[in-house]
C-alpha cells in the first residue's frame, strides 16, 4: 500500500499522531542519558557527541524497521527456568522466567543503566582530582570514544523497545518510519537545550541520574515479565521535575534579591 493511500485514511493519521507522541516519550530516557554523558566531555565535543549519538539512534531504528520480522521474533522464549511468581490481582503471574532475547536485552540494558547511573552519582558525590594528573589529550580521546560506545549500547536497548511499541500500535511500516524520524528529529532539537539546562543546574544532574536508576530498574522488571505501566514512571518523573523547577525558581529569586540588595549598598 502506497503512503498516499495510507494518508487518505483518518485512522492512519490517528495512529501516526499517537505513535509520534509515544516515540517522543520513550525517547526521553535516551535523551537524558545522552545529555548526562555528553556533559562529561570537553565543551567543544559535547554537541558533536549528542548529534552523533542521536544520529546513531535514528540509523539503528530505521535499520531495525527494515528487519521488523526479526525484531518481532525477539519476543519468542529462548529458554525457561520453570519458575513462575505469585499471581497478581488479575490472575497473571507477577514475574516469570521464560526469557526471550528481548527480555535478556532489557535486563542487560537495565543493569548497564543502573551501573552507569550509580557510578555517576558516586563521582558527583566524591569527585577526585587525580584525573588532572593524567595526560589531558589521552583522557579526552578515551572519554569521547567511551561516551559514543555507551550511547550506542543504550541506543540498541531503547531502539528495540521503541520499535516493539510501534509494532504493537500499527501494522503499517511506512507509518512507523515517519513516526521514528519525527521523534528522533524532536530529540535532536531538544538535545542541546536539555543538556545545557542540566549543565547549568547541578542539582538537576542528581535528579536525572535518579531517573536513570529508576528506568534501569523498570527495564530489569520488564525483562522478568513484570509489567510496569509507563504512566506511573513518567508521572513520577514529571512530579519530581516540577518540584525541582520550583527549587530552581526559588534559588534564582533569592539570588536576584541578594544581587539587588548588594547593588543598593
Amino acid at each position: 500500500m502506497s503512503i498516499l493511500t495510507l494518508l487518505s485514511d483518518p485512522a492512519v493519521w490517528a495512529a501516526l499522531a499517537t505513535l509520534i507522541v509515544m516515540e517522543v516519550v520513550l525517547g526521553i530516557d535516551n535523551l537524558i542519558f545522552i545529555s548526562i554523558l555528553s556533559n562529561k566531555l570537553p565543551e567543544d565535543r559535547r554537541g558533536q557527541a549528542r548529534k552523533l549519538g542521536i544520529g546513531l539512534a535514528l540509523i539503528l531504528r530505521l535499520a531495525l524497521l527494515t528487519a521488523i520480522a526479526w525484531i518481532v521474533a525477539l519476543t519468542a522464549p529462548v529458554f525457561d527456568l520453570g519458575i513462575v511468581g505469585p499471581l497478581g490481582s488479575h490472575g497473571e503471574p507477577t514475574f516469570e522466567t521464560a526469557f526471550s532475547w528481548r527480555d535478556l536485552i532489557l535486563i542487560g540494558g537495565g543493569l548497564f543503566l543502573m551501573w552507569k547511573a550509580t557510578n555517576e552519582i558516586h563521582h558527583s558525590a566524591d569527585a577526585s582530582e587525580s584525573d588532572e594528573l593524567l595526560d589531558k589529550k589521552k583522557v579526552v580521546q578515551l572519554t569521547f570514544t567511551a561516551a559514543i560506545v555507551q550511547i550506542l549500547l543504550l541506543d540498541v536497548v531503547f531502539s528495540i523497545d521503541a520499535i516493539l511499541t510501534a509494532v504493537g500500535m500499527t501494522e503499517h511500516v511506512q507509518v512507523m518510519y515517519v513516526a521514528v524520524i519525527v521523534a528522533v528529529l524532536v530529540m535532536l532539537l531538544a538535545a542541546d537545550p536539555l543538556a545545557n539546562f542540566i549543565n547549568r543546574n547541578p542539582t538537576v544532574v542528581m535528579l536525572a541520574l535518579g531517573f536513570l536508576l529508576m528506568i534501569g530498574m523498570v527495564l530489569i522488571a520488564e525483562g522478568f515479565g513484570a509489567h510496569v505501566p509507563k504512566g506511573y514512571i513518567y508521572t513520577a518523573m514529571g512530579f519530581s521535575a516540577a518540584v525541582e523547577g520550583l527549587n530552581i525558581w526559588s534559588r534564582r529569586s533569592r539570588e536576584r534579591k541578594a544581587a539587588a540588595k548588594a547593588t543598593r549598598h
